[in-house]
């Protein structure tokens, strides 16, 4: 995101969510916008609301805003604040950071990526960074010749040159599509991105299974399909990822992810907005001019009088809260792992020329080859866990110490992110650790060095990921945890259900449903965020262009709601 200036020293201080010291109850009995939900979409929306001068009520159901944007200490009595849901930036405009006079930055990682592999019986790796020679080299050393390297220079040539024409757009009332066609200008992008499933493109375009898998996962993430996928989820997937800050770069959190939260938080206070966490909204009630919403707190229930309604929530609890039909498109189903590790120290690789301070850097794929992504995809759509789970790494603390206490920091202390892909919540539904809403935290029975013999279905595919990892490694992670306060080792992790119950994705959906092409259709209004009902607004993930850390369907809804 090169429009957002790195911190200068002294560092800042990491920063956690805020929650309201505000009164209990709404100060008005009316307001121009009532906004249901406390994500950073919604806090987004509410900052610019209040800043053009209009009267602004956010409710919240948890404790705290910031939704799955939020830093948190998992792990008792360590001082490492972990971005626990969403944990990297790209969607996020400039735009939207200097409109709001945002106190928040991101770094770039000095790695894009590491992918270690097997060839010939030998341990070696993929390492995309540290310069075009030091990328060529790798790739040459990988696939035996230079092919694939340039391969995927004039592939991601033209992601980028399409992410310049397409990201600016993203803030802009929605473009129709053959106006999105003429403005990318580039028939053969065009084709490989909106018109024939990724897969096609991929297979045409390279060649080494490894390197196709790399490419594939962008377009998998949160997103259960298959490559050739006739409704090409998958594309649109793909495009989201290549398009951030018009170049597709995956930015650090400076402070981690509650550094966001924390200055959208401010900035919609001082706006004049009233936040009110600890305040769930039961109903919504419109003839299309005039709404009502009804929520219940702490000391009982209330109600309050809007103009206009904005729901961060999803598509599917937006309906529940009007009375309305669910979405036709059904329901949304997530499909992820997530883990939360602190270590020791960082785990040495089998591969001898790679160093862990690189290769965790970056985005560390894992069981991702192409062919391996297939299978995963397949026994997961047929009811089964993968054998191979698929999954990528990264360490935020390599480029961001900041979110380390000193003690940890000095001692060589470091987290990891793990992202798992296919593993649909269908999988985890009638497993009773789920259904008694069991912690994913570091007590869990299944997690490594607990000593435990958990056999939950989240138990299982923590230790089946986990062995993906342990077989390009040169000592088990396990010996590299830390262990909390209470002797337990530092891991936790996450399934699609225990974010619905959690944070009210449905089914764990991270995008809250799956992702459209960034144009205008029959069902989209003229931002992209419009309902049935003329005065109730999405400004959530479940928005058009909504998913991922971006703050714009906030953006576009307070536009909606501005007549602009």
């Amino acid at each position: 995101m090169p429009t957002t200036p790195e911190p200068t020293a002294p560092e800042p201080s990491p920063r956690e969510p805020a929650a309201s010291s505000a009164p209990a109850t709404p100060i008005r009995g009316a307001y121009d916008a009532v906004i249901v939900g406390g994500g950073h979409n919604a806090l987004v929306a509410a900052a610019y609301l209040a800043r053009a001068s209009r009267s602004v009520l956010l409710l919240e159901r948890l404790d705290r805003v910031g939704g799955a944007a939020v830093s948190t200490r998992p792990f008792a009595g360590m001082d490492a604040r972990l971005s626990r849901y969403s944990y990297l930036v790209s969607l996020l405009p400039g735009k939207i950071v200097d409109d709001l006079g945002l106190d928040f930055a991101v770094r770039h990682r000095s790695v894009s990526s590491y992918t270690p592999a097997v060839r010939d019986g030998r341990p070696t790796g993929l390492l995309v960074g540290g310069g075009t020679a030091r990328t060529r080299a790798s790739f040459a050393r990988l696939t035996g010749s230079d092919r694939e390297f340039e391969a995927w220079e004039r592939f991601y040539g033209m992601t980028g040159r399409l992410a310049e024409r397409v990201f600016p757009t993203l803030t802009e009332p929605l473009p129709t599509r053959g106006e999105l066609r003429d403005r990318i200008d580039d028939e053969a992008a065009w084709q490989a991105l909106f018109e024939q499933p990724l897969g096609v493109t991929i297979e045409e375009t390279f060649a080494d299974d490894l390197v196709r898998g790399i490419v594939l996962t962008d377009g998998l993430i949160g997103t259960f399909a298959d490559a050739h996928d006739p409704g090409l989820a998958q594309n649109r997937c793909f495009l989201y990822h290549v398009i951030g800050g018009g170049t597709g770069d995956w930015n650090v959190p400076v402070g981690g992810m509650g550094a966001l939260t924390t200055a959208l938080a401010g900035a919609a206070r001082a706006a004049g907005a009233e936040i009110r966490t600890g305040h769930e909204v039961t109903r919504l009630e419109t003839d299309g001019t005039h709404a009502e919403v009804t929520y219940r707190h702490a000391d009982g229930t209330g109600t309050v009088a809007a103009r206009h309604v904005l729901a961060g929530a999803s598509p599917e609890e937006l309906a529940a809260l009007l009375g309305d039909e669910p979405p036709a498109a059904g329901r949304a189903e997530g499909c992820q792992l997530k883990v939360n590790m602190l270590l020791r120290r960082l785990p040495r690789l089998r591969d001898p020329e790679a160093d862990p301070r690189e290769a965790f850097a970056g985005t560390f794929h894992i069981a991702e080859g192409y062919g391996q992504l297939a299978e995963a995809h397949r026994q997961a759509a047929a009811g089964e866990l993968p054998g191979a789970p698929p999954s990528e790494i990264y360490c935020h603390s390599l480029t961001d110490p900041s979110i380390l206490g000193p003690e940890l920091a000095e001692s060589g202390h470091h987290t990891l992110t793990l992202f798992g892909l296919h593993t649909p919540a269908r999988l985890f539904e009638g497993d009773p650790a789920q259904d008694s809403g069991a912690s994913g935290g570091a007590q869990g029975a299944g997690a490594p060095g607990a000593g435990g013999t958990g056999d939950s279905v989240r138990d299982r595919l923590l230790r089946a990921t986990l062995a993906q990892l342990d077989a390009h490694l040169a000592e088990p992670l396990s010996d590299c945890l830390a262990t909390d306060a209470e002797g337990r080792p530092c891991i936790e992790a996450k399934t699609p259900l225990d974010l619905d119950r959690e944070l009210r994705l449905p089914r764990g959906h991270i995008f809250h449903r799956d992702l459209s092409f960034p144009y205008a259709t029959e069902a989209t209004g003229r931002w992209g965020v419009e309902t049935r009902h003329a005065n109730v607004l999405l400004c959530g993930a479940g928005a058009v262009r909504g998913g991922g850390v971006s703050g714009i369907p906030g953006h576009n809804a307070a536009m909606a709601a501005l007549g602009r």
